[in-house]
């Protein structure tokens, strides 16, 4: 269901925004709806490092080399 909404936007950006949208094919309302959802999917989308944070463990190697990486790293 679409329901309108009210904003306030610089008169330069909403030019641009129209030439943009002419360009693309698009209504300016399409443009905007689009460019708002990518922002809320982003958000959504959790990163790399929050997907996997606290899933990965240290070797237990004994070695020399290891015992320094993990001081210099861990």
């Amino acid at each position: 269901m679409k329901a309108k909404l009210t904003v306030n936007i610089d008169k330069e950006l909403i030019l641009r925004a129209r030439v943009c949208a002419h360009s693309r094919g698009v209504s300016l309302s399409q443009l905007i709806e689009s460019a708002l959802r990518q922002v809320v999917v982003a958000e959504r989308t959790s990163s790399f490092s929050e997907r996997w944070r606290g899933k990965f463990r240290p070797a237990r190697r004994r070695d020399d080399l290891s015992r320094r990486l993990a001081q210099k790293h861990l």
